[in-house]
C-alpha cells in the first residue's frame, strides 16, 4: 500500500485541547511583545488622571518595541509566577537590547509605562528603604511603573512652589493634576457625601489640632485631601467649610527622600535647577555634576568598575575621567498627583533602554472601595483615553 493511500490518526480531543493552548500562548506572547500589554494601576500616584483599579492598554509601538534581555521566562509572567513568589524566569543566559524603529520619541506629557531603573542589583539596598518591596532585577524584569513625562533629554528641569519650568518657561500642568489642600472646616463632615462624592478617592486625613508642622500659623482644624484644583475650588462653596489652602512645602525646607541628595536643600515643590542627560552630550565631572550624575555613569550607561572616591574623583575600569559623554537618553518623571508620588524627584533619571511603552486607553475601571456592588465597576471610565 503506498503512503498516500494511508488515512491520517485523527487528533485526540486531549491533543487539539493542548494544540489551542499552545497557540493561544504564543500568539498572546507575540501581541504582548511586539503590539500591546495590559496594566492595572496599583496605588494613586497618577489620580486623577488615572485611578486605581484602572485597567490600561499600553502601546508598545509609540516608542518602539525592545528586545528581551531575559529570555529565559514562563510566557505571560513578569518577575514571578502567578499568585505565588516563585521567580518566573532564569538569568543564566543574558541577551543585548535593541528596540525596534517606533511611530514616535518619548515626549513632554505623555502617560509612560516604563521599568524602575532603582532595581538595578546595585540600587536596592540604597533605596529598599523608602521604595516597599524592592529587589534586584535584570532590566526587562524590573517592576513596571507609569508616570508623566515631564522632561526629556537635554532639558533644563526647575520645579518652583510646584510649577514645573522647562528651560525657563512654565509647563502647562495636566487637566487632572491633584495637588494637597487643607480645608478648613466648622465642623466633622460626612466624608462619603462630601469628599469622595466629589470624586476624591483617596481617604481624607483629619485634623484636630494645630497644623504647624505643613501650615505655619495655621491653627484651624480640618481635612487633608488630594484634589485637583476644580474640585478644591467647588469645595469653597460649602457653608461649613471656612477655607481651601494648597500645601506647599516651603522653599528653606529640605525634603530627606529628594534625588539626589538632602544636601542640595531640594524638596517636591522646590527642585532644580538640573539638566537632564543626553545621548552625545558631555559634562565636566565637577562635585555637583558626580552627585547629579555619578548613579547615571555607575548603573545605566554599561560601564564596568566604576569608582567614585570622596573627594570627587571617578575612575571607569581603572582609568581616571574628568568629563564624560552619555551613551543614552534620559528622561524625568512626574504622577500627576503630584504631592503623592514616588517619582524622578526622588530616585533620579529614566534611561531611555527602561521605558516600555505609552499608555493609550482604559479598557476597564474596577473601583476598590465602591459605596456599593452596582458601583463596583467604574462605567464613565470604560475605554477612556489616556491624556
Amino acid at each position: 500500500m503506498s503512503s498516500s493511500s494511508k488515512k491520517t490518526k485523527p487528533k485526540s480531543a486531549f491533543r487539539e485541547w493542548i494544540d489551542s493552548i499552545v497557540f493561544a500562548v504564543v500568539a498572546a506572547t507575540l501581541i504582548r511583545w511586539l503590539f500591546f500589554e495590559a496594566f492595572v494601576i496599583p496605588t494613586p500616584s497618577m489620580e486623577n488622571s488615572l485611578l486605581v483599579g484602572d485597567y490600561l492598554f499600553v502601546s508598545k509601538m509609540h516608542y518602539g518595541t525592545r528586545t528581551p534581555v531575559t529570555p529565559l521566562q514562563i510566557p505571560l509572567t513578569h518577575q514571578h509566577i502567578w499568585m505565588t513568589r516563585i521567580p518566573s524566569y532564569l538569568d543564566w543566559i543574558k541577551l543585548p537590547q535593541y528596540r525596534l524603529p517606533g511611530f514616535s520619541e518619548v515626549k513632554r506629557g505623555d502617560a509612560v509605562v516604563f521599568n524602575l531603573p532603582v532595581e538595578h542589583p546595585g540600587q536596592v539596598a540604597k533605596y529598599s528603604s523608602s521604595l516597599p518591596d524592592l529587589h534586584g532585577h535584570p532590566i526587562d524584569l524590573r517592576v513596571n511603573y507609569i508616570k508623566r513625562c515631564v522632561a526629556v533629554a537635554g532639558d533644563k528641569l526647575e520645579i518652583k512652589s510646584g510649577q514645573v519650568y522647562i528651560n525657563d518657561q512654565p509647563q502647562e500642568n495636566p487637566p487632572r493634576m491633584e495637588s494637597e489642600y487643607f480645608v478648613a472646616t466648622t465642623t466633622t463632615v460626612n466624608e462619603e457625601k462630601i469628599f469622595k462624592g466629589n470624586g476624591i478617592t483617596e481617604p481624607a486625613r483629619r485634623y484636630v489640632e494645630t497644623f504647624n508642622d505643613t501650615i505655619p500659623g495655621n491653627d484651624q482644624s480640618g481635612y487633608v485631601v488630594y484634589t485637583t484644583a476644580a474640585i478644591a475650588e467647588k469645595l469653597k462653596s460649602y457653608d461649613f467649610v471656612k477655607s481651601v489652602q494648597m500645601i506647599n512645602m516651603p522653599a528653606e525646607s529640605k525634603d530627606y527622600g529628594i534625588y539626589p541628595s538632602a544636601a542640595t536643600g531640594w524638596n517636591k515643590d522646590n527642585y532644580g535647577p538640573i539638566i537632564l542627560p543626553k545621548k552625545g552630550a558631555a559634562v565636566e565631572l565637577n562635585k555637583q555634576n558626580i552627585e547629579l550624575y555619578g548613579e547615571v555613569i555607575s548603573f545605566y550607561e554599561g560601564n564596568k568598575n566604576v569608582e567614585i572616591t570622596g573627594d570627587s574623583l571617578v575612575s571607569i575600569d581603572g582609568q581616571a575621567v574628568t568629563q564624560y559623554t552619555f551613551r543614552q537618553d534620559y528622561f524625568f518623571m512626574m504622577g500627576d498627583n503630584r504631592h503623592n508620588s514616588a517619582d524622578s524627584r526622588y530616585w533620579g533619571f529614566v534611561p531611555k533602554d527602561h521605558i516600555v511603552g505609552k499608555a493609550v486607553f482604559v479598557w476597564m475601571s474596577i473601583d476598590p472601595n465602591p459605596s456599593s456592588v452596582l458601583n463596583k465597576i467604574r462605567w464613565d471610565r470604560v475605554f477612556r483615553v489616556v491624556k
